[in-house]
C-alpha cells in the first residue's frame, strides 16, 4: 500500500460515509425549527428533502454528496419523515446539478460552511502541521483533521486529498524530530553512533545488535553481561537533553524501530533519522538496562536466600539422628544418676559406669553443637553467596546513580565501601534495624572477616530498591516514588478520582456506613438470619453456596452447539475479520501504514495464539515461508498492536445480541492461569511450590462478564497476583467501564481494597479463609456484643488524615496511567514500616474491607455474582489450555518479550474464538426459536461461548483467497 493511502476501506468509511445507526442520526440529523424553515422555502419535494441532505451531509461528517451517490434508506426513512416525504421524492434531484449547486451556495450563506480552499485551508493546513506529533497513529491523525473541519465548519476535501494531508504532515513531523535529536548530538557524539554498526563484537554481531541483546539475568555472569552494555552506553556521554520536549509514544516508536532494524539496514537509511534512532535506542536502553540489573540482583539474593535455606534445612536433617543418639545418652545417663542417687550410691561411680566422663565430654560438645544447628535459620548460611556477589556488585554499584531517602543514607554509605572497595574501614551496621536477625551472626563473625557484612547489605539493598527508599533517577521500574506522584494540583483534576478533597468528609461516611452495617449484621445475628452462615459462641460459620442452574439449561446448551457448523481455525479467523478488521490494528512500524497481507499476518497471529511459532507454521502451511513471517512479526506485530486488535474484538463481541443475555459489560473476574515453561525456567526463579516443581509463568486475564478477555498480562509464577488486578481494570476502555470486579483469595490485600474503593471500583473477593479474617472499627468498645469476637482492632484516623493529600496524588497517579498500579502497591507491600502513606492506605484498606464483609455475609447474591463471575474467568482457562497446542503446551521461548507475544496471542485467539462462537450462538438461539423451542432469557444466560469441539485446530492451515 502506497504510502500516501494511509487508511483502510474501513477506516476511511468510519469517516466519510453517512451514519446509519440510531443514535448518531438522531444526534446529527434531527432538524431544528430554523432548519425546517429553511428547507421549507424550497417549493418541490425533491428540492426539499435535496435540501435537507446536503444539509445534513455536511454537518456530519462533514462533506459534499456527490451525484451518483447511493443515500442509505435509514437515513433517507429519518430525514424523509421529519419532512413528511417519501424516499422517492429524492429521484428527479440527483440530475440537476445546477440545483444542486444553488442549494449548496445557499446553505453556504445561511449556515457559513466554507469550502477548503484559500486562507482557510491554509490555516487548517498550517494546523496540521503540529498534530502528528502527538497523533498516535495514522488513523488518528486523520481523525483529528476531520475533526477540526467540523469545528471550523470546513466542507471536507476529498478522502484522497485528506490522506495525502496527513500523509505529508506525518512525514514531515517525522522529519522534523529526527532532525530535532541529531541536531543535539556533536560531531564527536555522531561518531561514537555511527560506530555502533561497524563495530564488529567476537568476529560475529555488530556493536549495535550487541547491545540490544539483553535479558534480566539469573546470575552473577548476567549481572555482567548487563554492566557490560551498561557501562559502553554510558561511555557514549549522550547529552542529557537529548529527547526533551519528544514526546514519548514517538520516542517509543523510534525505539521499537531500532529494536527491529539489522546493522546493514541502519547504514542505509538518511543521517538524521538513523542518529535519532540510534541516539533513542541508546538512551532507552541505557534505562532499561539499569533496571534489568537491579531485577537481576533481586533475583541473586532470592537465590542465595533459597540456596542457604536448603542447606540450613539439610543440615538440620542430617542432625536428627545426631540428635536423637544424644538425647538417649543423656537420657540412660539421667535414668543412672536418678537410680545411683536414690540408692546412696556415688554419683561419680555412676557416670563412669553409664558412659565415662570422657565420653560424658563429647555428648555435651555434641551437644552444643546441636543445639545451634537446631536454632540457626538460613541467615546462617547466606555467606556462602559471598563470591557470587563479588563478581559483579562493586562494579553494579560504581555504575549505578542511585538515589536515596534520608532513612536510607547509612545503607548508601555502607554501598560505597563496597564500590570502593575499601579495606581497613569500619564496618557499620546502623543501615540494619535494631531487632534485625542479622546483628546475631554479624556480631559472632571473625575481626576482619567483612563477608557476611556486604552480603547483609546487598540483601538490604534489594528491600530498598523494593519498597523506594532508593531509586535510580531514570528508571521506570525503580524510579522515586515521590516524583513519581502526580502533583496535587493535577490530582484535583483526574477523572476517575471520586474522592472528596478533605479527609473529614471520607471519615464521617464510612463511620456512617460502618455503623450502619454493624446493626444489620447484629441484628441477623440475633435472630439467626445471616445468609448461609452464622454466629456461635463468638466463631463465625459460613455455609458453602449451592448451585442454581435451571435443569433445562443442560439440553438447550446441548442443542444449540448441535445447530453451530463446523468450522477450521483458519476460515474462523478469516470471517471475524471480514466482520471486525482487526488485522488493520497490525500498522508498519515506520510508516504506520496497516499490513497489506492479510493472509500472512493471519498466520502469524495463529502461530503465537497456538504456540506453534514461525517455523512450524511455516512447515504447516503453503501460503508463505519463515522469511515471510518473520518480516511480517518484526514490522507489524507489537504490543500495542496487539492491545488494539483485541480493543476492536472485545468491542465487537460486547455489540452482539447474544452478549446481552450473558451480562452488560459492568462486571469482571480477574485470576492467574499458569503455563509450565521448559526446564531453563528453574534457573529463571520461576518454580511456585503451589504448582510443584514444575518452572513456569503466569497470565493474568481479566475477563468481563459477557466473557470477553480484555486484559491480560505476563507475571512471574512467584509473585502475589493482588497488585496486577488494578493493572487490568485500567489498561482500556473496557476495564474502566467495570463497576463490579471479582477475585480469588489470592487477588486481595488491604492496600488493593482501598485503591479500588478510592477509583470506585466495587471489589468482591471470594476469601477461602473469610471466617478467619477480622472487622476494624472507629470505635470497637462500641460493638454489638454479638460481634465483638470479631473485632480485630481500632481504624488509626490520624494516620489517614494525616495523609490523605499523598493518598489523593498516589491514587491520582495510577488512574492518568503515570505509573502501573502493580508497581505502586508492590512498593508499598514491600517495606512498609518505612513509608506512612502505605500504612495510611492499610487503614483505608482494612475499612472497606470490613464493609465487604459485612456486605458479603448478608447479601447472597453478591456471593452468587462472584461465584458466577470467577467460573467464567475458569472455563475462559480451560479454553486456552485447549488452544496452545503447539511445544506440548510448554511456553519455550527465553526472552521476556517472546513470552509476552506468545500469552497476548493466545489471549487475541481466544477472543477472536468467542467473538465468532457468541455470533454463531445467535444465530443458532433464532434457528430454535424458529423451531418454536425453549429460549427464554434465564436458560440462556448459562450458556457460554467456549466450546471448541467444533472447531478444527490442527492439521494443514489452508487460507481462502478473498
Amino acid at each position: 500500500m502506497p504510502r500516501r493511502a494511509i487508511l483502510t476501506e474501513r477506516q476511511r468509511s468510519a469517516l466519510f460515509d453517512l451514519p446509519t445507526d440510531d443514535a448518531s442520526m438522531l444526534h446529527h440529523y434531527t432538524l431544528a425549527d430554523d432548519d425546517l424553515e429553511h428547507i421549507n422555502d424550497r417549493r418541490r419535494s425533491e428540492n426539499r428533502i435535496g435540501f435537507a441532505l446536503q444539509l445534513c451531509a455536511l454537518r456530519y461528517p462533514g462533506r459534499l454528496l456527490t451525484s451518483d451517490e447511493v443515500i442509505p434508506e435509514k437515513v433517507m426513512r429519518f430525514i424523509s419523515a421529519q419532512l413528511g416525504l417519501t424516499g422517492d421524492d429524492i429521484l428527479p434531484y440527483a440530475a440537476r446539478r445546477q440545483t444542486r449547486q444553488q442549494h449548496l451556495h445557499a446553505i453556504r450563506q445561511i449556515y457559513g460552511f466554507r469550502m477548503f480552499s484559500g486562507h482557510g485551508a491554509r490555516c487548517l493546513k498550517a494546523w496540521l502541521e503540529k498534530e502528528p506529533e502527538t497523533a498516535r497513529s495514522n488513523d488518528d491523525l486523520a481523525r483529528r483533521l476531520v475533526e477540526e473541519c467540523r469545528r471550523t465548519q470546513t466542507i471536507l476535501p476529498g478522502v484522497t486529498v485528506t490522506e495525502r494531508l496527513c500523509a505529508d504532515a506525518v512525514v514531515a513531523a517525522e522529519r522534523r524530530i529526527k532532525a530535532r535529536i541529531a541536531a543535539r548530538l556533536d560531531d564527536q557524539t555522531k561518531e561514537r553512533l555511527d560506530a555502533l554498526l561497524t563495530e564488529i563484537i567476537d568476529g560475529k554481531i555488530s556493536r549495535f545488535v550487541w547491545l540490544r541483546q539483553f535479558e534480566v539475568g539469573n546470575n552473577s555472569a548476567g549481572a555482567s553481561r548487563l554492566l557490560d552494555r551498561l557501562e559502553f552506553l554510558q561511555g557514549l556521554e549522550l547529552p542529557p537533553d537529548v529527547l526533551d520536549g519528544i514526546p514519548p509514544h514517538r520516542i517509543t516508536r523510534l525505539r521499537r524501530q531500532g529494536e527491529r532494524y539489522f546493522a546493514d539496514g541502519l547504514r542505509d537509511i538518511t543521517s538524521d533519522r538513523r542518529l535519532a534512532i540510534l541516539a533513542v535506542c541508546a538512551i532507552e536502553w541505557t534505562a532499561t538496562i539499569a533496571d534489568a540489573l537491579i531485577e537481576t540482583h533481586d533475583r541473586i539474593v532470592g537465590k542465595t536466600w533459597r540456596d542457604a535455606k536448603k542447606l540450613c534445612d539439610a543440615r538440620i536433617a542430617d542432625a536428627r539422628s545426631s540428635l536423637k543418639e544424644t538425647l538417649r545418652s543423656f537420657k540412660n545417663l539421667g535414668a543412672a544418676l536418678l537410680e545411683a542417687k536414690g540408692d546412696g550410691v556415688s554419683l561419680d561411680d555412676a557416670t563412669e559406669t553409664a558412659c565415662g566422663w570422657t565420653r560424658l565430654e563429647s555428648m555435651v560438645a555434641t551437644a552444643a553443637e546441636l543445639t545451634d544447628t537446631m536454632a540457626a535459620d538460613a541467615l546462617a548460611h547466606v555467606v556462602h553467596g559471598y563470591h557470587r556477589f563479588r563478581r559483579y556488585a562493586p562494579r553494579m554499584l560504581r555504575a549505578l546513580d542511585i538515589g536515596n531517602a534520608p532513612v536510607a543514607a547509612p545503607l548508601m554509605n555502607a554501598a560505597k565501601l563496597i564500590a570502593d572497595d575499601k579495606t581497613g574501614v569500619s564496618r557499620e551496621t546502623t543501615f540494619l534495624r535494631r531487632a534485625s536477625k542479622w546483628h546475631r551472626y554479624l556480631n559472632a563473625q571473625e575481626p576482619g572477616d567483612n563477608r557476611l557484612w556486604e552480603v547483609a547489605v546487598l540483601f538490604q539493598i534489594r528491600e530498598a530498591f523494593r519498597s523506594g527508599d532508593i531509586w535510580l533517577p531514570h528508571s521506570r521500574r525503580y524510579a522515586d516514588l515521590k516524583q513519581a506522584l502526580v502533583p496535587m494540583e493535577a490530582a484535583k483534576t483526574t477523572p476517575r478520582l471520586i474522592m472528596p478533597f478533605e479527609p473529614e468528609i471520607w471519615l464521617a461516611d464510612r463511620r456512617e456506613r460502618l455503623q450502619e452495617g454493624l446493626e444489620r449484621l447484629a441484628s441477623a445475628a440475633r435472630t439467626g438470619a445471616i445468609p448461609g452462615g452464622s454466629i456461635e459462641n463468638g466463631v463465625l460459620k459460613i455455609d458453602r453456596l449451592t448451585g442454581a442452574v435451571p435443569v433445562e439449561a443442560d439440553a438447550m446448551v446441548l442443542d444449540l452447539y448441535d445447530r453451530l457448523p463446523a468450522v477450521r481455525i483458519t476460515d474462523l479467523l478469516q470471517e471475524a475479520d471480514d466482520d471486525i478488521g482487526f488485522t488493520e490494528a497490525f500498522t508498519h512500524l515506520r510508516t504506520g501504514v496497516p499490513c497489506g497481507d492479510r493472509v500472512g499476518l493471519l498466520n502469524v497471529l495463529l502461530a503465537e495464539g497456538l504456540n506453534l511459532g514461525l517455523s512450524k507454521m511455516a512447515e504447516a502451511t503453503s501460503s508463505h515461508d519463515y522469511f515471510q513471517f518473520s518480516r511480517l512479526s518484526r514490522w507489524h506485530v507489537e504490543s500495542d498492536a496487539i492491545n488494539r486488535a483485541l480493543a476492536m474484538v472485545i468491542a465487537a463481541q460486547a455489540k452482539l445480541p447474544m452478549a446481552q443475555f450473558w451480562g452488560g459489560g459492568a462486571t469482571a473476574s480477574s485470576d492467574g492461569q499458569f503455563f509450565p515453561a521448559t526446564r531453563h525456567g528453574e534457573a529463571m526463579n520461576l518454580i511456585n511450590a503451589k504448582y510443584g516443581s514444575e518452572p513456569g509463568l503466569k497470565a493474568y486475564t481479566h475477563v468481563s462478564d459477557q466473557f470477553g478477555p480484555f486484559a491480560t498480562q505476563n507475571i512471574p509464577a512467584t509473585v502475589n497476583e493482588a497488585p496486577y488486578i488494578l493493572d487490568g481494570l485500567l489498561m482500556n476502555e473496557v476495564g474502566q467501564n467495570i463497576k463490579e470486579q471479582y477475585a480469588d483469595t489470592g487477588g486481595f490485600t488491604d492496600h488493593v481494597f482501598a485503591v479500588t474503593a478510592l477509583l470506585s471500583y466495587r471489589f468482591i473477593p471470594r476469601i477461602r479463609d473469610l471466617p478467619s479474617k477480622r472487622l476494624y472499627l472507629f470505635d470497637p468498645a462500641a460493638a454489638p456484643k454479638e460481634l465483638r469476637s470479631l473485632i480485630g482492632g481500632k481504624i488509626k484516623e490520624n494516620l489517614i488524615s494525616e495523609n490523605w493529600p499523598d493518598i489523593l496524588r498516589a491514587v491520582a497517579t495510577v488512574a492518568a496511567g503515570v505509573m502501573p498500579p502493580s508497581q505502586l502497591l508492590r512498593k508499598f507491600a514491600a517495606y512498609p514500616r518505612q513509608h506512612e502513606l502505605a500504612l495510611a492506605l492499610r487503614e483505608i484498606g482494612r475499612t472497606e474491607r470490613t464493609l465487604f464483609i459485612i456486605d458479603w455475609l448478608l447479601d447472597t447474591d453478591m456471593q452468587r455474582r462472584a461465584n458466577i463471575g470467577l467460573n467464567k474467568g475458569e472455563a475462559h482457562h480451560t479454553l486456552k489450555n485447549a488452544l496452545r497446542i503447539g511445544r506440548q503446551g510448554e511456553i519455550r521461548d527465553r526472552t521476556a518479550v517472546g513470552q509476552h507475544y506468545r500469552m497476548a496471542g493466545l489471549n487475541l485467539l481466544a477472543a477472536i474464538i468467542i467473538y465468532w462462537k457468541t455470533n454463531h450462538l445467535g444465530h443458532a438461539v433464532a434457528a430454535r426459536k424458529r423451531a418454536g423451542l425453549d429460549c427464554s432469557p434465564e436458560l440462556l444466560s448459562h450458556i457460554s461461548p467456549l466450546g471448541w469441539a467444533h472447531i478444527l485446530l490442527t492439521g494443514e492451515y489452508r487460507w481462502k483467497n478473498r
